[in-house]
């Protein structure tokens, strides 16, 4: 197969996608309504590395994925067997996996009991800490257990706990140094084996065959990125296969394509908030932890400063965003949403220093019914989705673009995944992927956590 590929989006998952579609031989032509790659929900990730998920090829793809960001130099530079165009140091500027480590706090709607077997069955090492070892890893925590989540005003928040929580670690995983950097060097990847990326085009209709319904092009126009209006005349981009990456704008997008009548699986935009806070010396550069007991993840940074991001707690409210009204969310941080988890990572590190004035990103997820994402072809020929991303596929962005090509290639080529899924061999993990645990049609994954954590 050698045809023409449109990949909307081009966020580090879209960048991926393309880079790995250019290597398999295709004429990529990526679309994107900003001025360069990674400018979406990409630059606004918290670039976490972690491998806690709740289904095994979750945790698979995962694990898949840190080998890739290992040797990130060899796969953008398409060296060591990465590709058949290689260039040695093609970039002066390359991201970097930060390995700090990652725990996982316990949690009845994350349980270590799972997690273990899940981190068996893929090869991943890990610990079990109880509270004795989480405090003597983790200098200035308080390890008491404080589940179920509760308000941050409320007077039941700051009751003493009656026990204390020990963690899951594992040694692997940390945070990507710098994620727009690493949406760009695989935008620039790309180039380098033929891609072309359309940066300011917003995509306005896709265009099908009228003889059989198969995709054979979209519909351009200039999009002004302050003022967000669309400008001059429609522009047809023909190609044989459309993927939709398309972050917290794929549900419009596929309204255009016509396809989403039989997905199982629904999503929503919603807005997020990161922030940052000054974290007492002597707890860095500590593990990246996660802390659903409380609601919170936390990851140090550079500059002495730890982010700190929402875990979505019942307690609290989810700000759920219209798919046609994206473009006018407020990306202004909010004292409501800070205190909420600057609160919360004080009451787990007394020591931390609270700023007086909230500091951070602010981001829209495209979130899934169940926190899983969606890798899938649809019921559109030659439409296919990587969507519902729901705030943790950041990390699976290299393993994304192996999948997605592979899977467009099966079926591309025959293959009927809905009734026989496709599986992945994994390339440096051990064990195979099966594709269908993302597809549109699944059954509700029962065993998420219903959170970011997925």
């Amino acid at each position: 197969m050698d045809v023409r590929v449109i990949v909307i989006g081009a966020g580090v998952i879209g960048s991926s996608i393309a880079l790995q579609l250019a290597r398999s031989g295709h004429d990529v032509h990526v679309v994107d309504r900003n001025s360069g790659a990674g400018l979406g929900s990409t630059s606004a990730s918290s670039a976490v590395v972690r491998f806690n998920y709740s289904t095994l090829d979750a945790v698979l793809l995962s694990w898949e994925s840190y080998f890739f960001w290992k040797e990130w130099k060899s796969l953008i530079d398409g060296t060591d067997g990465y590709g058949k165009n290689p260039h040695a140091n093609s970039r002066e500027h390359y991201a970097e996996i930060v390995d700090r480590g990652y725990v996982m706090l316990d949690v009845p709607i994350l349980s270590n009991a799972r997690t273990q077997e899940l981190f068996k069955q893929a090869g991943i090492p890990y610990e079990i800490w109880n509270s004795k070892e989480l405090k003597a890893r983790m200098p200035g925590i308080d390890a008491g257990r404080y589940w179920p989540n509760k308000p941050v005003k409320s007077d039941e928040f700051w009751n003493d706990a009656t026990e204390e929580l020990g963690g899951i670690f594992s040694s692997s995983g940390g945070y990507i140094s710098d994620p727009l950097l690493a949406a760009e060097n695989l935008a620039f990847a790309a180039r380098r084996e033929g891609a072309t990326f359309h940066y300011r085009k917003a995509v306005t209709e896709i265009k099908k065959d009228a003889s059989n319904g198969r995709v054979s092009a979209v519909l351009l126009r200039d999009f002004d990125t302050t003022t967000k209006t669309l400008s001059g005349e429609p522009e047809e981009l023909p190609g044989d296969v459309i993927v939709n990456v398309a972050g917290p704008w794929s549900t419009l997008i596929n309204r255009m394509a016509g396809a989403g009548s039989d997905f199982t699986v629904t999503l929503r935009p919603m807005r997020q908030e990161v922030h940052q806070i000054s974290t007492p010396k002597d707890i860095l550069p500590g593990p990246i932890m996660g802390d659903l007991d409380l609601g919170t993840y936390m990851r140090s940074g550079p500059g002495g400063i730890t982010l700190v991001g929402g875990t979505e707690p019942e307690c609290d409210p989810m700000y759920w965003v219209e798919p046609e009204k994206v473009d006018e969310v407020n990306m202004t941080r909010t004292v409501e949403v800070f205190e909420s988890q600057a609160y919360r990572l004080a009451r787990r590190f007394p020591a931390a220093q609270i700023p007086s004035t909230p500091t951070g990103v602010v981001g829209v997820y495209d979130v899934s019914s169940d926190w899983t994402p969606i890798y899938d072809k649809t019921d559109v020929p030659g439409f296919y989705v990587a969507i519902g991303t729901s705030g943790n596929q950041f990390k699976n962005a290299p393993g994304v673009g192996f999948i997605m090509a592979h899977l467009i290639s099966e079926v591309e080529a025959g293959a009927d995944h809905d009734n026989e899924p496709v599986r992945y061999k994994c390339k440096k993990a051990e064990g195979s992927i099966s594709l269908g645990t993302f597809s549109r049609k699944r059954e509700r994954n029962a065993d998420s956590s219903g959170t970011v954590m997925g």
